[in-house]
């Protein structure tokens, strides 16, 4: 197994001697339970960087459920066989004691984020970004990487986290990873292995609904946002009874303003999320066809 470091400080003093040594460094920050979509932001680190410090923490500040905390799957030695696989040099998966010293208090000092943490996600889970942008914030001062990657299937979040690295010059430069996709379309997550077998079946309709909306714009270029919209919640409703959904919006790809006027491709983002069987799953498109 490649090294496991249990404390963010010990990490950071390895990073210091990593860079010391002009070694370029890259991070990929995570939440464990790793997938086939992780993998292939390790894999991207470690062909842009010489070393990839692939961090594990489930971060107790971005839930505001008790319960869904609780729930949320962890798989330490897993994760480090996989992340070693796909070219970590280094994994911490420091305590919450060491982050979060006062913890279950907050600590007083978090990183708020403006307008965009109050959309979307921000208004179904109040807090949430709050507790995004304080973690990445900490694992880019500590670790001091050169570039740090996220995953588009949380669009809003990525967006979030290259506007706090920009206000607070963080000198990390954020790179967005496409979507990784199971064969059915759905969109890779932890959070699909909570998910049961009935449940499992009626996800697959986020992915579907993407593919609604993009044939719609295609057949309809000038259709309205808020026709294509009311298309995406109505080809969610054929989940049946399982498919809860929260919201379908188009915005601006850059702003995360919605968006008005012609849909005009390269420049939108429709965004998708739903409780299915009871858990929380997201996605999004950039309205040209998924992969069939």
């Amino acid at each position: 197994m490649k090294t496991l470091l249990t404390s963010l400080s010990e990490a950071a003093a390895w990073s210091a001697v990593a860079r010391r040594e002009g070694k370029r460094i890259g991070l990929v920050p995570t939440m464990g339970a790793l997938h086939e979509g992780h993998c292939s932001l390790i894999e991207r680190a470690a062909l842009e960087n010489d070393v990839v410090v692939v961090s594990i923490f489930v971060n107790p500040l971005q839930f505001g459920d008790p319960n869904d905390l609780d729930r949320y799957p962890r798989s330490l030695e897993a994760d480090c066989l996989l992340a070693e696989r796909s070219g970590a040099t280094v994994i911490v998966a420091p305590e919450v004691a060491e982050l979060y010293p006062t913890w279950p208090n907050p600590p007083e000092t978090s990183v708020t984020v403006g307008r965009l943490g109050t959309l979307f996600e921000g208004a179904s889970r109040p807090g949430h970004f709050t507790g995004v942008a304080t973690i990445v914030t900490m694992l880019h001062q500590a670790l001091r990487p050169m570039n740090a990657y996220y995953g588009e299937k949380d669009f809003q979040q990525l967006t979030i986290l290259r506007q706090v690295g920009a206000d607070l010059w963080s000198g990390v430069a954020v790179r967005g990873c496409p979507i990784v996709r199971e064969d059915d379309g759905l969109a890779m997550s932890s959070r699909n292995v909570r998910l049961s077998s009935e449940a499992r079946i009626a996800a697959r309709v986020l992915s579907k609904s993407l593919a609604v909306a993009a044939n719609a714009v295609e057949q309809h270029p000038e259709i309205a946002v808020a026709d294509l919209e009311a298309v995406v919640v109505d080809a969610l409703g054929f989940g049946g009874e399982l498919v809860e959904p929260d919201y379908a919006v188009v915005v601006d790809a850059s702003t995360l303003e919605r968006w008005s006027g012609r849909i005009i491709l390269g420049q939108v983002r429709l965004l998708v999320a739903a409780v299915v069987g009871g858990v929380r799953l997201l996605d999004n498109s950039d309205l040209t066809p998924l992969p069939s």
